[in-house]
């Protein structure tokens, strides 16, 4: 039987929603091992002079605790 863990985290990303997500499951995975799922709970973005700045996603990473 396996034992998962859920944490949540904020990333962000100049480019697009994909990237922030790929950003932040990559920075994840520097300190934590065994990730099996990202789950995008939310989107948001940035504003700057009527122009979108950033993407920003909340992610819940699920990894499995060994």
């Amino acid at each position: 039987m396996a034992i998962m863990k859920v944490i949540e985290i904020l990333s962000d990303s100049k480019k697009s929603w994909e990237d922030a997500t790929a950003r932040g499951v990559a920075r994840a995975g520097k300190n934590v091992k065994n990730i099996k799922s990202a789950y995008v709970q939310s989107q948001s973005v940035v504003v700057k002079k009527n122009k979108v700045s950033a993407y920003r996603v909340n992610l819940k990473i699920t990894f499995e605790v060994t």
